[in-house]
């Protein structure tokens, strides 16, 4: 199995949250929950990151970490 890292991206004027597995691609984004995107190579059909809308309205910060308060379920 492969490890790749997790990389962060905070749009603060937006408030989303970009989470992309190994290095950011081009990726079509499906909407899994209210404000949760899965985001999926269309060559390769695999998962490369997830997205977050309205990030600050779902986290909470508490002893320097963030919590992000969120239910989905997704599958391919």
């Amino acid at each position: 199995m492969e490890t790749k890292k997790l990389n962060f991206t905070y749009d603060q004027v937006g408030d989303v949250l970009d989470i992309s597995i190994g290095k950011p691609v081009k990726a079509i984004s499906n909407e899994i929950s209210d404000d949760f995107f899965i985001r999926i190579n269309p060559k390769t059909k695999k998962i490369v990151g997830f997205s977050i809308l309205n990030f600050t309205k779902r986290s909470s910060k508490k002893n320097g970490e963030i919590t992000v308060h969120m239910h989905a379920n997704f599958s391919l």
